[in-house]
């Protein structure tokens, strides 16, 4: 089977909207992530090799290998959410006749919907480090290129959003109410102060422009 990383932009829109559950939000959180790493890295390879920039071009070749290895790590996770929901709609349809197959059946949903918690909490600390690096495209990179920084930004700044609803969705099911406060205290440190530093990274781009 082809992964969805290997497939057409038009192959996975057509998944996205069709009515199979996979992929879904989780996946496109990814993917959001992922394109924001994408367009950090454009902004480095055109700035890399400009004289313009000679002053920043051991930053930006830096910062080049970090957007690199986090969409490596946010693309890989479109795969992960998918197989994770698989995991968990699998776990739903186990055989629930009897007490024993009742409580073997929860005891494994329980356990599928903790590690459906934590890879869209991973997609968020991805996300949010795709905010902290668009800043540094943003900062030094081409100002031909420079409103691609911006879109970097709000493009990363959606995937941890979305993300963290997956969170939220996910640990409300979670009858361990301590490993969902654990997780969603998480969460929170990651979202914490990126509105505000998305906003200012956009307008830092606009004002460039």
């Amino acid at each position: 089977m082809t992964e969805i990383k290997d497939k057409s932009i038009q192959q996975f829109l057509d998944e996205l909207a069709s009515k199979a559950p996979t992929p879904g939000g989780g996946s496109a959180a990814a993917l959001l992530g992922a394109q924001s790493a994408a367009l950090t890295s454009m902004v480095c390879n055109i700035t890399i090799g400009k004289p313009k920039y000679q002053h920043v071009e051991a930053d930006m070749q830096a910062l080049l290998v970090k957007a690199e290895l986090l969409r490596t790590t946010l693309t890989d996770m479109i795969k992960a959410d998918v197989n994770i929901f698989d995991q968990l709609m699998a776990a739903y349809g186990l055989a629930k006749e009897t007490e024993q197959e009742k409580a073997t059946r929860s005891q494994h949903i329980q356990s599928v919907l903790k590690e459906a918690t934590l890879v869209p909490l991973a997609c968020a600390q991805g996300c949010a480090e795709a905010i902290q690096l668009s800043q540094e495209a943003a900062d030094k990179g081409n100002l031909n290129v420079i409103s691609d920084a911006g879109v970097a930004v709000m493009s990363a700044y959606a995937g941890l959003k979305s993300a963290a609803l997956n969170v939220y969705i996910n640990t409300a099911s979670l009858k361990d109410r301590v490993f969902a406060a654990e997780k969603l205290a998480e969460l929170e440190l990651i979202l914490q102060g990126a509105d505000i530093k998305s906003e200012e990274i956009y307008q830092l781009v606009k004002n460039k422009l």
